[in-house]
C-alpha cells in the first residue's frame, strides 16, 4: 500500500510499505480521509517531538519511522476477534489507545491512561490507504454524513472534551480566545452543551465570520484592548470562564485578567513559549486554572459525529481535500505557515 512516512522534521516520504495485518480485537480500515492537524505540522517543522523515532516508546512499543495521521475515517474491510463491526461499515476513529484496566480507565478518564498512546503519533496511523486499529475506539458513521465531514469527528470530540473540563454552567459568560480550528471546536462543543453567553476573541477576518454563525453572541478584535472590553461587558466582574485555544504570546496572561473572581480558565491552546503568570493575582482572587487534553473516546466520539451530522459546522470549517501526494505542499507547509483557517483533509485513494 502506500503510506506518507515520517523520518524527521522536514522528511516525509510517499513509500509502498506492507499493509497491516490486524490484531485480535483490531479491525483493518480502508482510509478515506485523515484530516491535518497543528500537531502533525509541529512534527513536521521541529519534529520529532511525540513521534519514537530515536527512542522506543514505552506503550506502544513503536521506534522508527512512522505512519503519521491521527484524524482518520474510513470502511471496515476485515475484523479480527469478537467486535461489534462488520466489515462494509464507515467508521471514525477516536486514535487514542487506552488499556482499559488502570485507575484512570477505572475512573473513566481514558485520555489519561497509563498505557495511552495514539495512532499517528506514537504508532502508524492513517496517512495511508490501509491501517490497522482497536476496534473499540472506531464508531460508526451516521448515515448520510459526507466523509469531508466525518473526517472532523476527532478533533471535534477533543473540543468537547475540553467544553466539558472547562466547568461552564447555563448561563455563564464564556469567553473563547482564538477561533481556529481547535477554538471553533471548542465553540461548537460549547453550543451543544451549555445554554451560554459566549464571546469569541480573534483577529477580523473570516474565523470571527465562521464564529458569529456558529452561534457566538459577541466576538472581539484580538488587536484592541480585549481585557478592557470584557470587563466593561460584564460590568467590571469579568467573565466566568475563560477558554484560552490560541497558544498565541501574551493571550494566557490576558485570560487571567478577563476572568470573574472566582471564575476558571482553561488552557487549550499550547504556546511556544512559556508563558509567565502572575500568581499573585490568580491566588488573591481564587481563580481556578484547569487543562485538557485529547478527550474521553467513548464519551465524546459519538456526540461529535452526531454534530457533525446535524449542522454546518462541517461546511464552515472543510479547507480542502488533497491527494497525499499533496501533504507536504498543500497541507504541512501551509498550516506551518498558519495559512490554514478550517481543516485539511487527506483522502489516501486520490492521485495527484
Amino acid at each position: 500500500m502506500r503510506a506518507a512516512v515520517y523520518h524527521g522534521a522536514r522528511d516525509i516520504r510517499i513509500e509502498t510499505v506492507a499493509v497491516p495485518v490486524p490484531r485480535n480485537g483490531e479491525a483493518l480500515i480502508a482510509v478515506r480521509r485523515n484530516g491535518l492537524c497543528g500537531t502533525d505540522a509541529t512534527e513536521w517543522t521541529h519534529g520529532p517531538v511525540m513521534v519514537p523515532l530515536a527512542e522506543r516508546h514505552r506503550a506502544s512499543g513503536h521506534l522508527g519511522p512512522m505512519i503519521p495521521g491521527h484524524e482518520f475515517v474510513g470502511e471496515v474491510v476485515e475484523v479480527r476477534g469478537d467486535v461489534p463491526l462488520r466489515t462494509g461499515q464507515v467508521v471514525a476513529a477516536g486514535a487514542g489507545v487506552w488499556c482499559g484496566a488502570c485507575d484512570r480507565c477505572e475512573q473513566g478518564r481514558t485520555n489519561l491512561c497509563r498505557s495511552y498512546y495514539t495512532l499517528g503519533l506514537n504508532a502508524h496511523g492513517g496517512l495511508a490507504e490501509f491501517v490497522a486499529a482497536p476496534a473499540r475506539m472506531l464508531h460508526p458513521v451516521p448515515d448520510g454524513l459526507a466523509l469531508d465531514h466525518a473526517g472532523m469527528a476527532q478533533p471535534l470530540a477533543v473540543g468537547l472534551h475540553a467544553a466539558r473540563r472547562a466547568g461552564v454552567c447555563d448561563g455563564d459568560t464564556v469567553v473563547v480566545i482564538g477561533a481556529g480550528a481547535i477554538g471553533t471546536f471548542v465553540l461548537a462543543g460549547l453550543q451543544h452543551l451549555y445554554t451560554a453567553n459566549v464571546t469569541v476573541i480573534d483577529l477580523p477576518g473570516p474565523k470571527l465570520e465562521r464564529a458569529r454563525k456558529l452561534g457566538a453572541a459577541h466576538t472581539l478584535s484580538a488587536d484592541d484592548d480585549v481585557v478592557t472590553a470584557v470587563l466593561q461587558a460584564t460590568g467590571g466582574w469579568g467573565a466566568d470562564v475563560v477558554i484560552e485555544a490560541s497558544g498565541a504570546p501574551g493571550q494566557f496572561a490576558n485570560a487571567l485578567a478577563m476572568v470573574a473572581a472566582g471564575g476558571q480558565v482553561l488552557a487549550v491552546g499550547l504556546p511556544k513559549q512559556k508563558p509567565s503568570v502572575d500568581l499573585q493575582a490568580m491566588t488573591l482572587r481564587e481563580i481556578t486554572v484547569t487543562s485538557t487534553v485529547a478527550h474521553v473516546c467513548d464519551e465524546d466520539l459519538t456526540p461529535a459525529l452526531e454534530i457533525l451530522a446535524g449542522g454546518t459546522l462541517g461546511d464552515l470549517l472543510l479547507d480542502s481535500v488533497i491527494p497525499m501526494d499533496a501533504l507536504v505542499k498543500s497541507g504541512l507547509r501551509r498550516l506551518a505557515e498558519g495559512s490554514v483557517d478550517g481543516k485539511v483533509l487527506v483522502d489516501p485513494t486520490a492521485r495527484g
